[in-house]
């Protein structure tokens, strides 16, 4: 073994059972197990929300692009306008007489011709409530006019009492603005009868 011509220092004579010397740091089996251990519950978690959600979509009780709500409709108010210049067919659809003229006297009163004012009886006696009937959209204000006219009435649109035309005249009275008033039993001295009740 050669000689070395260094002169010898005091790191020639270091004891033989110094140890280790310097920082070793070894692995550490535990803390490796708990940090596997977190990351695989946080994925089983994250895998478990992911299929809930994804089944509120599929069945529906999620919507991942909704529709925009339809704006709602603005409610049209119509208001009543009184218009002589329909004519009225009254129908008195109960069994008290006389209805029908105290009615028509009530209209001309109001302005009406009488020549556009018709009264007469219905071909029944136990319609429950007047109701004035007006054929198309453009007779709605008129006939809630002639509601208030006559003193509070219901408003229904139908063409049933509307004229129709006769082709033995030159006129056209299917063209006839009419408005028509059906008087029920809340005009009548005993009013509406009410049900009787049941065992």
């Amino acid at each position: 073994m050669p000689t070395s011509e260094f002169p010898r220092d005091r790191f020639d004579d270091l004891p033989e059972d110094v140890g280790r010397v310097g920082a070793h740091r070894a692995e550490q089996p535990h803390m490796r197990g708990g940090v596997v251990f977190f990351w695989a519950a946080l994925a089983t978690v994250i895998l478990i929300a992911v299929g809930i959600f994804a089944m509120f979509v599929v069945s529906g009780r999620i919507v991942l692009f909704p529709e925009p709500a339809p704006e709602p409709t603005p409610t049209v108010t119509v208001d009543p306008v009184v218009d002589t210049s329909y004519s009225i067919l009254i129908l008195n659809a109960t069994p008290e007489t006389g209805l029908a003229t105290q009615l028509k006297d009530q209209l001309i009163a109001a302005g009406w011709v009488p020549e556009t004012v018709l009264a007469g009886q219905a071909g029944t006696d136990d319609f429950p409530e007047t109701t004035v009937y007006y054929a198309t959209d453009a007779d709605y204000a008129a006939a809630l006019g002639l509601a208030n006219v006559i003193g509070g009435a219901a408003v229904a649109q139908s063409t049933i009492y509307q004229p129709t035309d006769d082709p033995a005249t030159e006129a056209d009275e299917g063209a006839t603005k009419q408005l028509t008033i059906v008087i029920g039993l809340d005009r009548t001295a005993a009013g509406v009868p009410t049900a009787e009740p049941t065992n």
